[in-house]
């Protein structure tokens, strides 16, 4: 059984041009230059522009993105805002001058007309995603516990920003990859993400994929088996399979859902630090678990920067024999 591989690549390619993810993270040719190289490379799909892809949108509102020391990846470390009023004044920002959007924007269309058979994507986060950046983990989970219909509320407002910032990759000619993995358990039970996050992330996934014309990947980590129902009830018709949860049974709930493609993760440890026969072994295992599934692909999580370029060449030889 051959199976296709999906490579996230982000602050790794970086690396291939010799520089560190903040340096490209703030300029229009060394991201470029980085992607430009990873795609070379790697004839990965999809090709999503970006080093610290979750900080975007929360940057466009306001917060400060803190420059790491050597190869970090760069980082959010204070709030902006401190309560759920705070939060919910907050002013829409423009995708087209806020922050680094337009940025990661003209680098994709860039990337996009030079290899048209390429699929590339801008990073659009999800509102729990957004939320966390913006309040704070600590202050935005005690508002889902203290007040969780206001905290639902916040979320459909920061849809409507998601939705402003999806029509702009659209209208720029490019698709989106939508990406939620904050608000995965154990953050939030299974219950608590019914009742507080669903309502938003669905509406969320219809209005993107309409703005694109395309059916939005609906990419969530962590461990994800526990609201693989709510996910499905999305509409999306694409799941990741986290290296963090049980792959077994979360492709044993997906029988039903055949349609729906799944892309299951390795381990990170197998693609940074294994070796070949062991990164074979671990290709074999997800091999022998979709046996007979169609519409699956193997994956990884965000690449870390150090990783060894031979180890993800053998991953993406040894996937296509």
């Amino acid at each position: 059984m051959r199976i296709g591989l999906s490579l996230s690549v982000y602050e790794h390619a970086a690396a291939l041009i010799g520089r560190s993810p903040w340096e490209v993270s703030r300029s229009v040719e060394l991201m470029w230059e980085a992607h430009r190289a990873a795609y070379c490379l790697y004839q990965h799909r999809p090709v999503t522009v970006g080093i610290d892809i979750y900080n975007l949108e929360a940057e466009a509102y306001g917060c400060r993105v803190r420059r790491p020391t050597g190869h970090g990846i760069p980082a959010i470390t204070e709030p902006l805002v401190s309560s759920l009023d705070q939060a919910l004044a907050l002013e829409p920002f423009d995708p087209r001058r806020a922050g680094r959007l337009p940025l990661v924007t003209e680098v994709a269309t860039r990337l996009a007309a030079e290899f048209p058979e390429a699929d590339v994507r801008v990073p659009v986060s999800g509102p729990f995603s957004i939320a966390q950046n913006l309040l704070g983990l600590e202050n935005l989970l005690a508002s889902v516990a203290l007040e969780p219909e206001r905290t639902a509320l916040l979320l459909e407002r920061l849809v409507e920003g998601q939705v402003a910032f999806s029509r702009a990759v659209a209208q720029a000619g490019v698709g989106v990859a939508f990406f939620e993995s904050a608000a995965a358990p154990p953050l939030l039970s299974p219950g608590t993400f019914r009742r507080v996050e669903l309502p938003a992330l669905r509406r969320a996934i219809a209005a993107v994929s309409e703005e694109t014309g395309n059916p939005v990947p609906c990419i969530i980590g962590g461990d994800t088996v526990h609201i693989l129902p709510e996910m499905l009830e999305t509409g999306t018709g694409f799941l990741i399979c986290p290296a963090e949860t049980n792959a077994p049974l979360f492709l044993e709930r997906m029988k039903d859902h055949p349609e729906v493609t799944v892309r299951v993760n390795l381990d990170p440890a197998v693609y940074t630090r294994g070796t070949k026969r062991e990164i074979a072994a671990a290709v074999d295992r997800v091999v022998e678990m979709a046996e007979g599934r169609p519409n699956v692909l193997l994956g990884t999580g965000a690449i870390p920067y150090e990783t060894p370029v031979d180890n993800l060449l053998f991953l993406r030889e040894y996937a296509a024999s």
